[in-house]
Order: structure tokens, then C-alpha cells, then sequence
């Protein structure tokens, strides 16, 4: 299983950028609603989430990738839930893929788990990259991180998050499915 958390104030189409990709290569995935059933994005667009926190906490399905979608706002509500952190840092631990696009990379380097790490995020993020080897690559994987740069990037962010599950094959088919190539 895929969880993506998804706080009031995010930036939509990272969310939904990359979980239209995570699904077209039949993954697994649910949206989490961090403040509730409906997440409302930073634009004005307002979609409904697969399940609350609460409903979150209930679940014990094994998960494989954790996905924080940026947005100012939504970043700052994701990195002060402490039900988010310590599951990031649980998935982390097992060696699951933690993916972060645009002011959210910031969370888990504010966790500490990119020492070492090759990571991007949106710029004037970086001071929160704890340790990390700071590029300016659109999406960069390193082991079990994957970070993006922004909204524009969200496509790849997803078929990167694609491969590391499913292998480069599946991701690029998918993005020759799409017109990405």
C-alpha cells in the first residue's frame, strides 16, 4: 500500500499529478485527509480524500511508499502532525520509499532522514534539507528518498515514485501513455 497525505492548503496538482500516474500503473494507493474527509488545495480546487487520519489510524496494511505533496500551507500542517512524522520516519526505517515534492522535502530533512542524501525542493526550502547533498535536478532519487522540485515536476515525481515500485519499464510506458515522451 501507498499512502499520500493530504493537508488543507497543498499544492493540488502535485497530489493528484502524481497519484493519476501511481494509478495508472495499478498500485495500490489511498489519499489521507490529514484535516479531514475533503482537502481543500491552495488554488481553490477541493477534492475528497480515500480516508481520514483517524481512518489512517485503524489501518494496518503493510506500506511501501509514504507521499507528502507540497504547498506552504500543507507543509506546515504535515510536519506538525506527529501521527504523519512518526509514520514517515517508521516507513523510512523499513526501508520504504519516502517521496516528497516541492516545501515538503523539508519535512523529512527537518527529521533528519536525508543526511547524506541527494534531495531538491522548492527553492528557499534547502536551510531545511538537514545534511542533505542539495541538487537542482526536477526530481532526484537516492535510495529509498525520492524529492521533487515543484508543481511542474509532478508528472516525473510520480513515474520516478512508478519506478522504484514497478521498475523503469512500467514508468515509461506510462509516460509514453500520457505524451510525456
Amino acid at each position: 500500500m501507498i499512502y499520500m497525505f493530504c493537508a488543507d492548503g497543498l499544492e493540488e496538482v502535485e497530489a493528484l499529478a502524481a497519484l493519476d500516474v501511481i494509478r495508472r500503473a495499478g498500485l495500490n494507493i489511498m489519499t489521507v485527509g490529514v484535516d479531514g474527509k475533503e482537502v481543500h488545495g491552495a488554488h481553490g480546487i477541493t477534492f475528497k480524500s480515500d480516508i481520514t487520519l483517524s481512518g489512517f489510524e485503524s489501518y494496518n496494511e503493510t506500506c511501501e511508499c509514504v507521499i507528502l505533496p507540497g504547498g506552504g500551507v500543507g507543509t506546515q500542517t504535515l510536519s506538525g502532525n506527529e501521527t504523519v512524522c512518526d509514520f514517515v520516519k517508521k516507513i523510512y526505517a523499513e526501508g520504504g520509499i519516502v517521496a516528497a515534492i516541492c516545501a515538503a522535502p523539508s519535512i523529512p530533512g527537518r527529521l533528519g532522514l536525508l543526511e547524506g542524501k541527494a534531495a531538491v525542493c522548492y527553492p528557499g526550502f534547502e536551510k531545511y534539507l538537514y545534511g542533505a547533498k542539495v541538487r537542482t535536478d526536477k526530481v532526484v532519487r537516492d535510495g529509498s528518498v525520492i524529492t521533487a522540485r515543484g508543481m511542474g515536476c509532478a508528472i516525473e515525481f510520480g513515474l520516478e515514485i512508478v519506478s522504484a515500485l514497478c521498475g523503469e519499464q512500467t514508468a515509461e510506458k506510462i509516460g509514453k501513455s500520457i505524451m510525456l515522451y
